[in-house]
């Protein structure tokens, strides 16, 4: 029996190793156009795959002031894994067609809800079919099971505590946005255009190579290592800008060896939906 994957699985992994037991998510979507995931889906997805949207399935209810994708209910996020059969033992496999930038939102969560066997497929779907394997049409059936969330501490930080720690060495800020964004430019997503006091970036398709897999550990490591100066990745909170592309790097920290890294799950969009919260721009 082969040992879980937690962090990424490769496509000749998940095509010799997958069992029905497994349950894979197609996780595709497209912030322009909010039905094309599910369209995607519709006309071709790999074997055995459930879809899971972003808006509906893996964000709970905006208010405006907890920014555009804000975390999910989990009871309701339990019962929607528990009703397509994701049990505590299930190797859990998430994909898409961005380089994991939907994926990994669903790797966070389950880790968030306690299930630390699921992994993103290195490469997306793209790397599934050139690699020769079938998409298919069909949409697959499961048994219900019950799926109890355990929420973990220490995984998430609010604004509150950003802006507590906005100066402190307790705290280093890495924000996964574009570098146009990150500088207060081209912002098109939210009102407000820049960055949290103190944060640094790191665009998360930097964790990506030409061919839109992740990087080696080791080069991951060394650019991380960079960025904190070799520093202690638990003082490390991730951000973007609603909380999906930071769950990019903190995939790519983990694959890294750097554990411990926290997600700011409000991100940029809620940061700047108060106006008493302080805003930098530039590099």
């Amino acid at each position: 029996m082969p040992q879980p994957f937690t962090q990424l699985v490769s496509v000749a992994e998940l095509a010799s190793l997958a069992t029905p037991a497994w349950r894979i998510f197609d996780c595709r979507f497209n912030l322009a156009d909010l039905t094309a995931g599910r369209q995607a889906y519709a006309q071709g997805h790999l074997p055995g795959a459930f879809f899971l949207d972003l808006e509906d399935d893996l964000s709970g209810p905006r208010s405006g002031l907890n920014g555009r994708h804000p975390l999910p209910d989990p009871q309701l996020l339990a019962d929607k894994l528990g009703s397509v059969g994701v049990a505590p033992g299930t190797q859990v496999v998430a994909y898409d067609d961005a380089g994991g930038m939907f994926a990994a939102r669903l790797w966070w969560l389950l880790r968030w809800l306690g299930h630390d066997r699921v992994a993103v497929l290195n490469g997306g779907i793209q790397a599934w079919a050139a690699a020769g394997h079938p998409l298919v049409t069909e949409q697959p059936d499961a048994r219900a099971t019950t799926f109890v969330a355990r929420r973990q501490k220490g995984m998430r930080v609010d604004a509150d505590f950003v802006l507590s720690h906005l100066h402190s060495a307790e705290m280093q800020l890495i924000d996964a946005r574009a570098p146009d964004r990150f500088r207060g430019e081209n912002e098109t997503l939210d009102p407000v255009g820049g960055h949290i006091p103190g944060a640094i970036n790191r665009f998360f398709r930097d964790n990506l190579d030409a061919s839109g897999a992740f990087k080696p550990p080791a080069q991951l490591q060394e650019e991380f290592g960079a960025l904190i100066n070799g520093g202690d990745a638990h003082r490390v909170v991730l951000s973007c800008g609603s909380g999906v592309t930071a769950c990019h790097n903190l995939l790519a920290m983990e694959v890294a060896g750097l554990s411990g890294a926290r997600l700011y799950a409000g991100s940029w969009s809620e940061w700047c939906a108060d106006p008493s919260r302080p805003v930098a721009t530039g590099a």
